[in-house]
């Protein structure tokens, strides 16, 4: 078990906890944490772009000349793809990007991008974050106080919608809970701040 200092929101140091090493502690497995976070953005895509085939767009019903003896290339519609305003052919058209990993897969990448932070000493434990009402610059306070700079993650052990709300128009800044917690969002921000409730959810969900 290692030991992490958890702080308050004034950014004293007021304890410190211990981690899973099962959790926090493992050698990160970057091949898995890539796999991870390609099928994350492939979910996320909308899939919706669409192109006219020469079948959808319009005109093209007759057959602009004759076949023969006009000197040009024979032609059967207007709308054909080598034509002005013709369909697009092998154009994309909507689709579902979405696809799965196993469990094992998920959980070892979780673990590594966990780890990522810890070794990297961008964890940052919270005694207790608690808003007695919506303002955005008690989160501004603390983050200063902590020493955060650019892209921050905070995470709550359930959501808590003084924080979201409080937190929402701070540039680089995101708050998930513990069961929207994702690979890639732990990766893509600078700083993992997470309140130290919420780590013992963490340690059991994947411990």
């Amino acid at each position: 078990m290692s030991t992490i200092s958890v702080f308050d929101m004034a950014g004293k140091q007021v304890s410190e906890t211990e981690l899973n090493d099962e959790i926090f502690g493992i050698t990160p497995n970057e091949g898995v944490m890539h796999a991870m976070v390609v099928n994350y953005l492939a979910n996320q895509r909308q899939g919706t772009q669409s192109t006219l085939t020469r079948t959808e767009v319009s005109g093209g019903g007759r057959k602009p000349w004759r076949q023969k003896g006009t000197g040009h290339a024979r032609q059967g519609s207007t709308r054909a793809p080598q034509w002005v305003h013709g369909g697009i052919a092998l154009g994309p058209k909507p689709r579902d990007y979405r696809y799965s990993l196993n469990k094992k897969v998920r959980r070892l990448a979780m673990k590594s991008a966990l780890s990522t932070k810890v070794l990297d000493n961008n964890m940052i434990v919270l005694d207790a974050l608690t808003l007695d009402a919506y303002k955005t610059k008690t989160i501004v306070d603390m983050l200063k106080a902590l020493g955060v700079e650019g892209k921050a993650l905070i995470v709550t052990a359930e959501n808590d919608a003084k924080v979201i709300k409080s937190a929402a128009n701070i540039p680089g800044v995101k708050t998930a809970a513990v069961n929207t917690l994702n690979v890639y969002d732990i990766l893509n921000h600078d700083k993992f701040i997470v309140v130290k409730n919420a780590v013992g959810k963490i340690e059991e969900v994947y411990a």
